[in-house]
């Protein structure tokens, strides 16, 4: 069938590419399978993959990430020190 990328701009496997096993629907929702070496077949909705329609697939590229998981931990060390000794923030 092909394969697909995913695209979701918060998943880890973000930018990898997997061979499609099949389309099925789950729950009302287009479902990809897919195969991964290691973990063997998972499922991912159409739309977070380059299979998405046009308008979902746009939506989920176009937006720029302004802070990742990296960024929150630091803000959230940083808030932590703000709040209990100005003394422990590096500057």
């Amino acid at each position: 069938m092909g394969s697909a990328e995913v695209i979701h701009p918060f998943h880890p496997l973000r930018g990898q590419r997997f061979v499609v096993l099949k389309v099925r629907r789950v729950s009302g929702v287009e479902t990809l399978s897919l195969r991964h070496a290691d973990l063997g077949s998972f499922a991912m909705p159409r739309d977070w993959t380059d299979w998405a329609r046009p308008e979902a697939q746009a939506s989920a590229t176009n937006i720029p990430l302004l802070i990742d998981a990296f960024g929150l931990v630091a803000l959230a060390e940083l808030i932590d020190a703000l709040a209990h000794d100005q003394s422990e923030v590096d500057r």
